[in-house]
């Protein structure tokens, strides 16, 4: 009998939705250079090009729909007899739009907008600009709620916590090279907890178990199994 499992997932959940990894081979994130989009730098530097970069990350995320993937790690947290932690690194919506519930976004989340000025976040329009004051203190400051390279993920705590009461850890579509994300698999090891990957390819890091496969096919049936017990 499985206990409280943790799941961490990347890129590899999504993109079968027709989401694109976050980095490709040649080291670019949907034609632009990830330095050019996605540091505190970028923005300050050419705030309206980051600004019309994330417009279409959003409005891709909100066409998209979720996968087989997603609805079955839904359908494990609301019928597994113990505790399912969902933290995801990515910054669509589709397991909350397949049902899962308190999913932990540890890079933030695209549908998000956030104050550079006071901290305070809302819900984002689909185009947002510049000059979009803020809502609470009218400050122009908006950008994406989102963790860009150099800041530190969001609700480090609590996943630390999850990991700590969990029998299970589980990683699906990640590569396991980003850090602080690629270091929870070895918390877990060194916690004596079990770690079963689920991915494409198999990584280099040294899970208990490794399945490779396409996300829709594989993380179903590894639900399966679970449900059945």
């Amino acid at each position: 009998m499985t206990g409280a499992i943790f799941i961490l997932s990347g890129a590899g959940l999504s993109a079968e939705s027709g989401l694109r990894t976050f980095r490709a081979a040649d080291g670019l994130w949907e034609d632009h250079r990830v330095e050019d989009v996605a540091t505190p730098e970028a923005f300050q530097r050419d705030p309206k090009l980051v600004q019309r970069f994330y417009n279409e990350r959003r409005r891709q995320a909100a066409e998209a729909q979720p996968n087989a993937a997603h609805k079955a790690l839904a359908k494990l947290q609301k019928n597994h007899n113990a505790p399912v932690y969902l933290v995801t690194q990515n910054v669509d919506d589709l397991l909350e739009r397949s049902g899962a519930e308190q999913v932990i976004h540890m890079h933030g989340a695209v549908k998000d907008a956030l104050c550079a000025a006071c901290a305070h976040r809302w819900t984002a329009p689909r185009e947002m600009q510049v000059a979009d004051p803020c809502p609470s203190c009218g400050q122009p400051k908006t950008r994406p709620d989102i963790v860009w390279f150099g800041e530190i993920p969001y609700h480090m705590d609590v996943i630390q916590d999850a990991i700590e009461d969990s029998d299970l850890f589980v990683s699906i579509g990640t590569s396991g090279t980003v850090y602080p994300a690629a270091g929870f698999g070895q918390m877990a090891r060194h916690l004596g907890i079990k770690t079963l990957e689920l991915n494409l390819e198999a990584s280099n890091a040294p899970f208990d178990v490794q399945r490779e496969g396409k996300a829709s096919d594989i993380v179903p049936a590894w639900v399966d199994e679970i449900l059945r017990g």
